[in-house]
């Protein structure tokens, strides 16, 4: 059985007022109009719904249960138009999100911890790509909003600059690391390396880095976050390159040195990318929006 909503209104109301006639006037109508919609109810159903009596009209055991069904479809489409409007006005929605391992692991769960406090009615899919997929997904619509480090092809997107970071180099506290500040990436390829997971886009970048010197990296061993990398890294297990707002968060109880990377490579500048900043949700701009003041307040 098909039902037009105005026609579940209709009996409603009928039912309401215990009156074709009264319903008719309200909804201006005509009393056969109405009466022929009642009735082509009736027939849908296959069974009578009112009972027609000298004053007016009252529901049959049928009509009952056809008016409990009614009101419920009702509401539900009530909901379903509310909350329509909440997505149209960007109240409500959902976010795709794709980001490099630095704004994986370090700072976008602290950002949107707060963020889905503030939009109860907003969820958000985080996922870490590398920096040129990045930028991939976002010109073909896979993702709504990217955040990406260092130097990506940004044709055909619009990019917004919300911080700059540096790759660092940490390294046991041992006098003959605390006695250098800064030294090329090339000169600690031999050592034994701390890496993170080898799906993650830094360890990627490190590992094309040594393969364009000619090295292969001696990786120890492989992480899921900068804590636990420097962690390893104080206790004696190797080196690591790190962002450096990882190392200053994270290496503060984990007792390791900071080397300057004197690579041009190192300095990463961080932007957000979007298809275009017209017409994007009211709840995308609010995320972009958190981030700057996020990154602005630690400048």
């Amino acid at each position: 059985m098909q039902f037009e909503l105005k026609d579940l209104r209709l009996f409603l109301l009928v039912a309401q007022l215990g009156s074709l006639s009264r319903a008719a006037e309200q909804l201006h109508l005509s009393l056969a109009a109405t009466s022929a919609r009642v009735k082509a109810l009736e027939e849908r159903v296959g069974m009578p719904l009112l009972i027609r009596e000298a004053r007016g009209v009252r529901l049959s055991p049928p009509g009952e249960a056809f008016l409990f069904h009614a009101r419920a479809i009702l509401q539900q489409a009530r909901q379903l138009q509310a909350e329509l409007q909440e997505y149209g006005a960007g109240l409500r929605g959902h976010l795709r999100v794709f980001a490099n391992t630095t704004a994986v692991t370090d700072f976008m769960p602290d950002i949107l911890a707060a963020y889905l406090t503030a939009h109860p009615h907003i969820s958000v899919d985080l996922e870490e790509r590398p920096n040129a997929r990045i930028a991939e997904d976002i010109r073909e619509g896979r993702a709504d909003l990217g955040i990406v480090a260092g130097e990506v092809d940004t044709h055909g997107l619009q990019s917004l600059h919300f911080s700059t970071d540096r790759l660092v180099l940490i390294t046991p506290p041992t006098p003959a690391w605390r006695a250098i500040q800064e030294i090329p990436f090339a000169q600690v390829l031999h050592e034994n390396f701390v890496g993170m997971h080898r799906t993650s886009t830094l360890q990627t970048f490190l590992d094309g880095m040594g393969q364009q010197l000619g090295h292969t990296l001696k990786l120890r061993i492989q992480l899921a976050s900068f804590d636990a990398m420097c962690r390893m890294v104080a206790a004696g297990v190797g080196i690591a390159v790190v962002p450096e707002s990882g190392a200053m968060r994270y290496a503060q109880g984990a007792h390791v040195h900071q080397v300057q990377l004197m690579d041009s490579w190192a300095v990463r500048p961080r932007y957000m990318l979007v298809r275009t900043l017209q017409g994007l949700p009211a709840h995308a701009q609010a995320l972009m929006a958190a981030v700057q003041a996020h990154h602005a307040a630690r400048a």
